[in-house]
């Protein structure tokens, strides 16, 4: 039994491609000793086999996790379409995902739904209320998104964009035209509007006024309506030697060190 498990070893260990040996740094040192030695010998059998280079498993592992990381600042996937080009951004893109994510935490920038589609085109002045009107930018949004989709991709987006340049610029051809509406929304931002106001209420400011504070409530309190801090919430002792509520305190003081 012993002598037909060698030969079985010898033979499965010949026919193994020189090229694809690779050294496991999860195995035993007698086993990466017995690979090596069998690398050798297959070596010498095989000179015309261009030797390759073995490298730990933990180098391959970060060369893999430094070349996903790279792809991935750069925009690209890995083995994807485009892969060996970076992503840059334009500034139509980039405005349109500003406008995507906007008052939506979850959005990713990919798509941008009617609300926000809205608020673009007021924003860069794409609505004018005369050739362009709100309806009209509500109709060109439901006219290019998908019929069971509620958003709007980029090149949706361009399209859209298209259909109101033909309406805007009736003067202009058609890419003119898309030139100029491109530019009103190129490098923007959406407009955020300024806090609401709180509107004052005789009850609230009934409540708030410090001067008509009564009891312990009054003595938290100064003439000005700024509270004393730890003075106003606890009994301190007076040890002065003055009456409580004494108005001449101090003029005796005055007085000795005149």
């Amino acid at each position: 039994m012993g002598t037909a498990e060698s030969t079985k070893k010898k033979q499965n260990s010949s026919t193994v491609n020189p090229a694809q040996t690779e050294l496991d740094p999860r195995t035993s040192m007698a086993d990466q000793k017995n690979n090596a030695e069998d690398f050798k010998v297959q070596m010498a059998k095989h000179p015309n086999i261009s030797p390759v280079p073995l490298r730990p498993h933990s180098d391959q592992s970060k060369d893999r996790a430094s070349k996903r990381l790279s792809s991935d600042s750069n925009g690209t996937s890995e083995g994807g379409m485009g892969s060996s080009t970076p992503v840059e951004l334009t500034a139509l893109e980039e405005a349109f995902r500003r406008f995507a994510i906007h008052g939506d935490t979850r959005a990713t920038g990919k798509e941008m739904h009617g609300k926000n589609w809205s608020k673009l085109c007021k924003d860069c002045s794409v609505i004018d209320g005369k050739s362009v009107t709100l309806t009209d930018v509500d109709i060109v949004f439901s006219k290019v998104k998908k019929k069971s989709s509620r958003n709007i991709t980029y090149d949706e987006f361009k399209m859209a964009l298209a259909e109101l340049a033909r309406k805007k610029y009736k003067e202009k051809s058609g890419e003119e035209a898309e030139a100029e509406i491109f530019k009103l929304v190129e490098g923007k931002s959406p407009i955020i509007s300024g806090v609401t106001r709180a509107v004052a209420s005789p009850t609230v400011s009934r409540l708030t006024d410090t001067t008509k504070f009564t009891g312990s409530h009054k003595e938290r309190f100064d003439s000005t309506g700024r509270g004393k801090g730890k003075a106003g919430r606890e009994d301190i002792v007076d040890t002065s030697g003055y009456v409580s509520g004494y108005k001449h305190r101090g003029t005796y003081e005055k007085k000795v060190t005149k």
